[in-house]
């Protein structure tokens, strides 16, 4: 039972340190996932409290990663663990059941698992962790028990200040499609041959007041007394999907700007903001700036949000901003960018750099760096 506890506790300090630190790379990614969970609860009011669950979760994951691997305090330790994988358990269960949530969040963009798939690893950790809490009494903690416990808080203000560095500029490691080096175009294109999406076809036809399904291949078509009512298609097999497939930029008329984006072979900035209400007006006279010195270099400078047209024409004019608001779906613009507002800079559709929004230098420092080509 011993060497149990103790490969136990190693794969379960491991997974949780991992976790915690993929998680708390990108706070603010992490936090639009508790968003979708407050939606699917019925209770999106919580929202106002994702960022600060989240940075606690990320903190919380390693602290507690650590103290087990090194004994430190395993009672309350055990406790908590226990309490935490059966809550998780119930919410990845009822998300693979439900399908409401099709990505836990466990692994941030790192890694993606599906619905059954956190499910299972919520079981298998379930059993580690009910093994460290029955043998939690004959677990001792690493000598002195000052080192193992001032490791532990040591591990909890590192993470601590990580997260806030995560948040208050860009993630250090960036996993997603929008990554620095990435060409939007080639993440948008389906390779030849790839698999596509397969459906199983449903037809209901009626008859005598019964209404029975049917298949394409055996549906009554030659049959005039049953009368079609209804045909439903059912995804069996999902094809490939490209990277980035919900790019689409348009204007305040609809008309679609994506190619002036994706295949401007200038330098090109954006500006983007998913919700203008939540702007971080500090940055308003830098990026103003920035894209007057743009505009006299004859360098396209666009801003894209997912404010209603409307409301972002107010916002452009009580903020003084002369270039282009365009569109674009707001889970998008999160994803490109954990600002609000944050700034990208493009060549011939690659993604050079971004900035966030506390993070925005001069036309001349980024003229500097990455404009000699």
């Amino acid at each position: 039972m011993k060497a149990l506890s103790i490969i136990s506790r190693i794969l379960v300090g491991l997974l949780f340190i991992i976790s915690g630190l993929i998680k708390a790379n990108d706070p603010l990614g992490f936090s639009y996932k508790l968003d979708e969970y407050f939606v699917v609860f019925g209770i999106p009011w919580m929202s106002s409290l994702s960022l600060a669950l989240s940075i606690f979760i990320c903190i919380m994951e390693v602290g507690l990663g650590v103290a087990v691997l090194l004994g430190t305090r395993i009672i309350q330790v055990s406790w908590l663990l226990l309490l935490m994988i059966l809550f998780f358990t119930w919410l990845t269960g009822y998300s693979a059941i439900t399908n409401s949530v099709t990505d836990c969040g466990c692994f941030g963009d790192a890694i993606k698992l599906t619905p059954w798939e956190s499910f299972y690893k919520d079981i298998a950790l379930l059993v580690l962790i009910l093994i460290i809490f029955l043998y939690r009494k004959h677990i001792k903690p690493v000598k002195p028990l000052a080192l193992s416990t001032g490791i532990t808080v040591l591990a909890i203000l590192g993470t601590s200040y990580f997260t806030y560095h995560c948040y208050a500029h860009l993630p250090v490691k960036d996993f997603r499609p929008y990554a620095i080096g990435k060409n939007l175009k080639a993440q948008m294109e389906i390779p030849e041959g790839a698999p596509k999406d397969i459906f199983d076809t449903k037809l209901f036809y009626e008859k005598d007041g019964v209404v029975k399904e049917f298949t394409s291949d055996n549906y009554p078509w030659d049959d005039s007394t049953w009368v079609w009512k209804d045909t439903k298609s059912v995804l069996v097999t999902a094809g490939y999907k490209p990277p980035i497939h919900d790019f689409v930029i348009t204007d305040e008329d609809g008309t679609d700007h994506t190619a002036d984006i994706v295949e401007e072979e200038n330098y090109l900035f954006l500006s983007i903001s998913y919700d203008l209400s939540k702007y971080d007006l500090k940055a308003v006279s830098r990026l103003n700036g920035l894209a007057a010195d743009a505009k006299e270099k004859g360098i396209p400078f666009y801003g894209l949000t997912s404010t209603i047209a409307t409301e972002a024409d107010i916002f452009r004019h009580e903020n003084q901003i002369f270039y282009d608001i365009w569109f674009a779906d707001g889970t998008m613009l999160k994803t490109i960018i954990r600002s609000n507002p944050g700034l990208v800079l493009l060549h011939n559709g690659t993604i050079l750099m971004k900035w966030h929004a506390n993070d925005i230098p001069s036309f001349e420092d980024i003229a500097a760096k990455y404009m000699t080509k």
